[in-house]
């Protein structure tokens, strides 16, 4: 194994995947510890200190920022880079712009949540970067771009795997949000205030189309290219089907970009806008639940391997996350059911049954097959992997639970009349209903994080060993040459 690492580290720029994957990790520590304590704040009030820059209002973005940009963001790095490497059997084009891409993105995530903490945004949701940095993240979306679609072109083989077509999507989509979600005009050069283009109903809708769609090609098509590489691979199986992967892939790109003025019904938007985007929610299901299966049963024939390989376990408890969520996403567009979830925290749980049980379980599970090869070293402990599931898995059920008990709750009380027309519940009174919830929401997510820190350790061990072993291997030689 140790020779054909090092071939592969010769033919191959792991070094760049490398310092994405431990980014990822790190960002990861820090932004999820920030929505344990953000959840903490909300859960117990007395942990409102008097200090704005930790306030719920400034550590939200943050916490959304170092999840979502850092710690998925350079995930998704990494295993492109990873993937389109090992799949086009050519190296990386271009080491000096795709260390260009690290060290940009690295910096663009960091600024942006130093930003927020002093009360810098532009308070749009997932999108509140002020525009020198974003700026910075369209050049290094740029360069990312053309790292991609060179090493694709000089491939050896004749075919584009199919994970390259999700990356290339969400590549390419990406660019476009971003773009049009942040045209803004500046107020001055040396300030970083700034005012959008639009405004009223026409930036609402702007920005939910970006919203949705930074869900549906950042946090979607984006780890679908992750795991149509990855279960294959730890599977020892080929994907079950290449041609729903194909129905699944054009569906999906498709309809998603339809689907965002769901997120505004019930609002000034036009009826028939909000309508349409509902039609196009439910559509979703087909193609989502499509590539659930086809990533599902590429186990076929290989199902054992849920006894005795922990990493499997995450890759597939992902997938049914992802069948859950996607499921549960056009449900919750429909207009009837949106009456009672929007503005709830039915949907906190939506998203996040999505972010952990999705986006954060195919992550680790690559990341668990990935780091070995990248170390050059046997995984140091696959008994804490069993650990890191557990906890993650009983964090996720404790904190989806908990919002959906709060959301349904909440969006009950909010509609409760009593028998003279009046409203049944005060405001201040759901309040006191979101307490008990709330508390275990933080427990939950506090689990979450506690496997995140068992991974840490585990992936350190290994980093460890596997420089143990370089040493050994040298001071052989070393001795081998003296003699």
């Amino acid at each position: 194994m140790a020779h054909a690492t090092a071939t592969a580290t010769q033919q191959y720029n792991y070094d760049i995947v490398r310092k994405f994957a431990i980014m990822s990790v790190v960002w990861g520590v820090l932004g999820m510890s920030a929505g344990v304590y953000i959840a903490s704040e909300l859960a117990w009030p007395f942990l409102n200190f008097d200090i704005p820059h930790i306030s719920f209002g400034r550590l939200r973005p943050v916490h959304t920022t170092l999840v979502i940009f850092g710690f998925g963001g350079s995930a998704l790095f990494a295993t492109s880079y990873y993937v389109v490497q090992r799949t086009c059997q050519t190296r990386l084009y271009g080491d000096r712009l795709a260390e260009l891409t690290f060290w940009g993105w690295q910096a663009a995530v960091g600024l942006g949540a130093i930003s927020y903490m002093f009360g810098i945004t532009q308070a749009r949701e997932y999108a509140e970067f002020e525009w020198p940095i974003d700026l910075l993240i369209t050049v290094v979306w740029v360069c990312y771009f053309w790292v991609y679609t060179m090493t694709l072109r000089l491939r050896s083989q004749p075919h584009i795997y199919v994970a390259n077509w999700f990356f290339m999507a969400f590549i390419l989509a990406t660019a476009l949000l971003h773009i049009f979600n942040n045209l803004a005009v500046p107020v001055s050069l040396t300030g970083f205030k700034s005012y959008s283009l639009f405004s009223g109903v026409q930036d609402a809708m702007t920005q939910w189309w970006y919203g949705h769609n930074a869900v549906g090609f950042f946090l979607t098509a984006a780890f679908l290219g992750m795991m149509y590489y990855f279960v294959p691979k730890q599977a020892g199986r080929p994907v079950y089907s290449y041609r729903l992967s194909i129905i699944h892939f054009w569906a999906l790109i498709f309809l998603y970009m339809w689907v965002g003025a769901h997120h505004l019904h019930w609002t000034a938007l036009p009826d028939w806008v909000s309508t349409l985007a509902a039609t196009f929610s439910v559509m979703l299901l087909l193609p989502s639940w499509g590539g659930m299966i086809n990533g599902i049963m590429t186990l076929s024939g290989a199902w054992d391997k849920l006894r005795s390989d922990p990493i499997m376990l995450f890759l597939i408890t992902s997938l049914s996350f992802y069948g859950m969520s996607t499921f549960e996403g056009p449900l919750m567009s429909l207009k009837s059911v949106n009456a009672l979830s929007h503005y709830t925290d039915w949907t906190i749980g939506h998203v996040h049954s999505g972010a952990l049980g999705w986006v954060a379980m195919v992550t680790f599970g690559s990341f668990y097959h990935l780091f070995p090869r990248l170390f050059d070293a046997k995984l140091y402990s696959q008994k804490l992997v069993y650990v890191h599931f557990f906890l993650a898995t009983v964090g996720i059920v404790l904190y989806i639970t908990a919002m959906w008990v709060a959301g349904i709750g909440q969006g009950l009380m909010l509609r409760g009349f009593d028998e003279y027309g009046n409203l049944a519940f005060t405001f201040i009174e759901t309040v006191s209903f979101l307490h008990t919830p709330y508390v275990w929401r933080a427990i939950g997510g506090a689990l979450f994080v506690l496997g995140l820190l068992v991974m840490v350790y585990n992936l350190i061990m290994t980093s460890v060993s596997a420089r143990r072993h370089s040493a050994a291997i040298e001071a052989k030689l070393a001795a081998k040459m003296a003699g």
